[in-house]
């Protein structure tokens, strides 16, 4: 190797160690912390709030059609129960063993888990939501023992408040914060909060964390660190920057590892808007008229356009796919997909299910049986980008669309989903979408329907 390529590597490792050290002594001065708010066992934590017979039981969440465990409580962890695991196969896995499975219930989920947002949203300074369950609070200015003070008493809350546990983990870096997290929830002694604070902390918890639970390293990832040895966080942010760079070649795994070595750079907008919005669903039992499967498709794309209000977006194109039972051999096989481009980018419920039925005519047909069917939303931009087309933009009619489809939204969330609905979202036989799937074991939803309320006796 010439003398320019070792100067060259010399003058990188320096780079990146100047460049840890100064951050950190910049990052030490300001006391700027990030803590994550992580709801415990999430969708179990919710049923029991209403259930206090389930504590202590092993408890399973199901998924949509009640298919595979998609939750599991921690006595059911302590039964080998993973997730993932067939509903049905549980009964020959743990032969008389009492287990209680719940069917998989959205609306009481996000609306409990919204509570918790809202209180640490008014305990926190700064905060932002990262997933259903997670949120992150920046703590500037805080000592360690203020830390601690604040994570025992958003934990005692929201107990309280609410009924569910959380846990709190508390670091100078959002991925140190996740590891943190992770010991507040195994370990007791950390009485819900747990914070790494000092350089030796750092080390003691990368030295025990494996590193196919670091947050950032894929599957694929961690296979491959595995492979060569490095099987802890440790093992990893041991190495230097260079090598990382040069065996890796991703800036979110280098971002990963200079978190793990304390310096501060995923940036704060960490949530980002869905580039691309997706519903869709395994039917129980198989479909083969068209009306029936336009009817799906239909909730399927008003579901879609529920999600992209929410996050005040529009899309540009619309896309409908079917496809048949490809686990049932002796019948005819088919799948199919095809999109529309709208001519200007829209959100309203009407203008997506009127493009998927379009979409859906174009690929239907009637001498297959269908086993599921879904709506994709493509090119999804902010509903404040939205530019009209001079000559098939209407004004007005886009504001009265605007409108009713806030009123609707308004009524559903008080009423409960599909209190209004379009006329073209209604079943054959008259079951709601939500009946279109099984869910034999679902729960009430007190919280957000009047005719569930709890009656006290």
């Amino acid at each position: 190797m010439g003398r320019s390529g070792v100067d060259h590597q010399t003058m990188a490792a320096l780079t990146s160690t100047l460049l840890l050290y100064s951050i950190n002594y910049y990052n030490s001065r300001h006391m700027k912390w990030y803590a994550i708010c992580d709801c415990d066992n999430c969708y179990v934590s919710c049923e029991r709030v209403f259930r206090p017979d389930l504590e202590g039981k092993p408890v399973v969440v199901l998924s949509n059609n009640d298919g595979c465990v998609v939750a599991r409580s921690k006595e059911a962890k302590l039964l080998g129960i993973k997730a993932g695991t067939p509903f049905y196969q549980l009964r020959q896995m743990l032969p008389g063993v009492k287990i209680e499975a719940l069917s998989s219930n959205y609306e009481l989920y996000g609306e409990m888990t919204g509570r918790v947002m809202t209180i640490i949203r008014d305990m926190a300074p700064i905060c932002f939501r990262y997933s259903i369950d997670e949120a992150f609070a920046i703590l500037d200015g805080f000592t360690p023992k203020q830390l601690k003070q604040w994570g025992t008493q958003l934990h005692d809350r929201v107990l309280q408040s609410i009924g569910m546990p959380v846990s709190i983990g508390i670091a100078p870096t959002k991925t140190l914060a996740k590891m943190a997290s992770h010991f507040a929830k195994k370990h007791p002694g950390y009485n819900h909060c747990c914070i790494i604070d000092t350089d030796e902390r750092r080390i003691k918890a990368l030295r025990l964390y494996p590193i196919n639970e670091v947050w950032g390293i894929g599957r694929r990832y961690a296979a491959r660190l595995s492979s060569m040895g490095i099987n802890t966080a440790y093992g990893f942010a041991s190495h230097s920057a260079t090598w990382v760079h040069s065996t890796l070649r991703t800036i979110i795994i280098e971002r990963t590892w200079a978190e793990l070595n304390g310096t501060d750079c995923i940036p704060d907008d960490l949530p980002a808007y869905k580039k691309s919005i997706c519903t869709s669903r395994s039917f129980d039992g198989m479909v083969r008229d068209f009306e029936t499967l336009r009817t799906h498709v239909a909730n399927f794309a008003a579901r879609c356009a529920e999600k992209l209000r929410k996050q005040q977006s529009a899309t540009n194109i619309v896309g409908v796919f079917i496809d048949s039972n490809h686990f049932r051999s002796e019948l005819q096989q088919y799948s199919n997909m095809t999109e529309l481009n709208l001519p200007t980018p829209s959100s309203s419920t009407i203008d997506i299910v009127k493009a998927a039925t379009a979409c859906l005519r174009n690929i239907y047909r009637p001498d297959i049986c269908y086993k599921r069917a879904g709506v994709v939303l493509i090119g999804v931009v902010p509903n404040t980008a939205i530019q009209p087309d001079l000559f098939t933009f209407d004004s007005i009619r886009h504001n009265r669309m605007t409108q009713l489809d806030n009123t609707i939204d308004k009524i559903n969330k008080v009423d409960g989903t599909e209190t209004v609905l379009l006329s073209s979202q209604q079943y054959p036989k008259g079951y709601k979408f939500a009946d279109a799937i099984r869910h034999e074991h679902k729960s009430l939803c007190p919280t957000t329907r009047w005719k569930d309320i709890i009656k006290l006796k």
